[in-house]
C-alpha cells in the first residue's frame, strides 16, 4: 500500500487548481430556459398532474445510472463523466425547445435525467478530493464546495434574469436553444481541470469487487446508512422546493415578469447557503433547533398562506437552510467513506433520493390537482420533520463517534509511548547504564530523544554519544529540522495514496511522526534516498502492523 501525506497548501494554490471547475460549473448553470420552463410546459398542455409524471418520468431514470456512474467515476475520469453530463444536458435542452406536446417533453426530461445520473456526487467528489490532495484534510471542503455552489448559484441567478427577459422579447420556446452553446462551453473547463487521483491511488481491483464493495459500504456500514439516509431526503426535500414551488405562483395567477426575479432568489440560495455554511457550528444545540424549527415553519407557512411575497419569502428561507443542511451532510458522508469508492457512494445517495422522489412527485402532484397546491404543503413540512430527525441523530452519532476516535488515539499514543520507553530501557540495558550507546541504538532512540521522552540516565548517554558521533549528531539535526517543519502532518485515510513531507530526508534510518485517523504514524526503515529527497522505507502505526511506504516531497 503506498501511503500518502500532503503538507497544506497555501490558499492560492488550491484556489488556482479549482477555478477551472468553477468556470465550468457557472457555464453549466447558464440554463435560461429555467426560469419560465413551467410557463412553457403549461403553453404546450401540462396540468399540475402531468407535471408530477415528467417530474417522476425522469426521476426513474436517474436510480438506473447514478451508482453505475458514480462507479465509473471512481474507476475512470470524473472530469470526463462531466463531460459527458454536459453533453447530456444540451441534447436535452435541444429536445425540450423542439417539444411541442406533454410526450415529447418527457422524453426531453428522461434525457435530462442522465444529466443528473452522471453529475450527481461527482462534481462534491472532486472538489473534496481536491481539497484533501492538496491540503491533507477535508477542513476546507465546506468552504470550496461552498464557493463553488456560489459559482454555479450566480450562474443561475443570471440566466433566471436573463432569461426572463429573453422570454419576454422573443418566445419562452428561444430559452431552450439560447442555452446550448453557453451550457457547450463548459466542456473546455472541464478539460482544462487538473482532476485529483487519489480515487486512482488505491491498489486497482476487479469491476465486480468494486461495485461490491461500494454496495457493502452503502447498505451495512450504521455510520455510512445515518448519513446516506440523511443526504438522500434533504435532497429530496430540496428538489421538491425547486421542483413544484413555482406551482404556488401558478395558483396566485402571478404576472410572467415575477418568475424570473423569484427563481435569480430562489437559487441564489444555494450560493448564499455555501457561503453560510463554513460559518456555522452546527453542533451547538441552538443550531440544531434552528435547522429544524425554520423549515417546519416555512413549510407550514405554504399550507395555509394566499400571499405572493409570503409564499416566495417562505420558499427562500426553505430552500436556504436545506442547501445548508445538504453540504453539512455531504462532509459527513465523504468523511465516511474512502476516495476509492467516493464518487460511488455519493452518487448512492443521489440514487435513493431520486427513489424517494418518484412516488413523492405522484403523491404531490396528485394532492396538488385534487386540493389545491397549498395541501401540498403539508407533504413538505412531513419532509422537513424527517430531515430534521435524521440530521440531529446524524450529527449526536458523529460526535459520539468522534469523541470514541480520539479515546482509542489517546490510549493507542499511551500505549506507543510506553512500547518505546521498554525498548529505550533494553536498549540501555544491553550495554550498561554507564556504557557509551551505539550508532544503531541510538537510531532507535533518536524520535523520543527529540520529544525529550527518555529518562534522564538515557538522555544523558545519548547526549554522550552525540557529543562524540558527527555523523550521529548530523543526521539527528537533519531529522530535527525536518520535523521542525513538518510538524504534525495528517493522514486523512491511509488508503488514499499520496505522500509528501516538506524537507529532505538524509540517509539513515530515522522515523517522521505523524497522525493519521488518530493513530500514531511513523515512517522508519528509511533504506533509499532520491534525488527528490523522497525516502522508501515502511510505516508502523500504533498497533505495530507494518507495510511497505513512500515518503517524498
Amino acid at each position: 500500500m503506498i501511503t500518502s501525506v500532503t503538507a497544506a497548501a497555501p490558499p492560492r494554490t488550491l484556489a488556482r487548481r479549482l477555478l477551472p471547475l468553477q468556470i465550468a460549473m457557472g457555464l453549466q448553470g447558464m440554463l435560461l430556459w429555467l426560469p419560465i420552463e413551467k410557463l412553457f410546459m403549461t403553453q404546450i398542455g401540462f396540468d399540475a398532474a402531468s407535471v408530477g409524471v415528467m417530474a417522476a418520468a425522469y426521476a426513474a431514470v436517474v436510480p438506473l445510472l447514478e451508482v453505475p456512474s458514480g462507479i465509473l467515476a471512481d474507476r475512470w475520469s470524473r472530469s470526463w463523466v462531466m463531460i459527458l453530463a454536459t453533453l447530456a444536458l444540451m441534447i436535452s435542452t435541444l429536445a425540450g425547445g423542439l417539444s411541442t406536446n406533454v410526450i415529447t417533453y418527457v422524453v426531453a426530461a428522461m434525457i435530462l435525467g442522465i444529466y443528473f445520473a452522471l453529475s450527481s456526487g461527482t462534481v462534491d467528489s472532486i472538489v473534496y478530493d481536491t481539497v484533501l490532495e492538496e491540503t491533507g484534510s477535508s477542513d476546507l471542503y465546506e468552504k470550496w464546495i461552498g464557493r463553488v455552489r456560489t459559482v454555479e448559484s450566480a450562474a443561475l441567478v443570471i440566466s433566471a434574469l436573463a432569461g426572463g427577459v429573453l422570454a419576454e422579447y422573443t418566445s419562452a420556446r428561444f430559452t431552450y436553444f439560447a442555452t446550448i452553446p453557453l451550457v457547450g462551453l463548459a466542456i473546455i473547463g472541464f478539460v482544462w481541470f487538473h482532476e485529483p487521483q487519489l480515487h486512482k491511488a488505491t491498489e486497482r481491483v476487479s469491476l465486480a469487487s468494486h461495485v461490491a464493495l461500494t454496495f457493502r459500504t452503502m447498505t451495512r456500514e450504521p455510520a455510512v446508512l445515518r448519513v446516506l439516509l440523511l443526504v438522500a431526503t434533504a435532497a429530496l426535500l430540496s428538489q421538491a422546493v425547486f421542483e413544484f414551488g413555482p406551482l404556488w405562483l401558478v395558483a396566485l395567477a402571478a404576472p410572467a415578469v415575477v418568475y424570473g426575479p423569484y427563481w435569480a432568489a430562489l437559487v441564489s440560495t444555494l450560493g448564499l447557503g455555501g457561503l453560510i455554511v463554513g460559518k456555522l457550528n452546527l453542533d451547538r444545540r441552538v443550531m440544531i433547533v434552528i435547522m429544524v424549527a425554520v423549515p417546519l415553519a416555512a413549510a407550514l407557512v405554504l399550507t395555509w398562506t394566499r400571499s405572493l411575497v409570503v409564499v416566495i419569502a417562505a420558499q427562500i428561507v426553505l430552500a436556504l437552510l436545506l442547501a445548508i443542511i445538504g453540504i453539512h451532510a455531504g462532509k459527513l458522508l465523504h468523511d465516511a467513506v474512502p476516495s476509492a469508492i467516493r464518487a460511488g457512494v455519493s452518487s448512492g445517495a443521489g440514487t435513493l433520493s431520486w427513489m424517494l422522489f418518484l412516488p413523492f412527485s405522484l403523491a404531490f402532484g396528485w394532492v396538488a390537482r385534487e386540493n389545491g397546491v397549498n395541501w401540498s404543503g403539508w407533504m413538505l413540512a412531513g419532509a422537513v420533520v424527517v430531515v430534521g430527525v435524521l440530521l440531529i441523530v446524524s450529527i449526536r452519532a458523529a460526535r459520539r463517534d468522534g469523541a470514541a476516535l480520539a479515546e482509542k488515539a489517546a490510549l493507542a499514543e499511551k500505549a506507543a509511548r510506553a512500547e518505546e520507553g521498554t525498548r529505550a530501557e533494553e536498549a540501555v540495558g544491553a550495554t550498561g547504564p554507564s556504557e557509551e550507546l551505539a550508532c544503531r541504538q541510538l537510531v532507535e532512540l533518536v524520535a523520543d530523544y527529540l520529544d525529550g521522552l527518555l529518562t534522564q540516565n538515557v538522555m544523558a548517554d545519548a547526549e554522550d554519544h552525540l557529543a562524540g558521533c558527527d555523523g550521529c549528531t548530523e543526521r539527528t539535526c537533519s531529522l530535527e529540522h525536518v520535523r521542525g517543519r513538518a510538524e504534525v502532518l495528517r493522514v486523512p485515510r491511509l488508503e488514499a495514496g499520496v505522500v509528501d513531507v516538506i524537507g529532505e530526508i538524509e540517509h539513515g534510518a530515522f522515523g517522521i511522526h505523524a497522525e493519521s485517523g488518530g493513530h500514531d504514524l511513523w515512517i522508519h526503515g528509511v533504506d533509499q534516498v532520491g534525488e527528490s529527497g523522497a525516502a522508501h522505507g515502511s510505516w508502523r502505526h500504533a498497533g505495530g502492523v507494518e507495510q511497505m511506504a513512500e515518503v517524498g516531497r
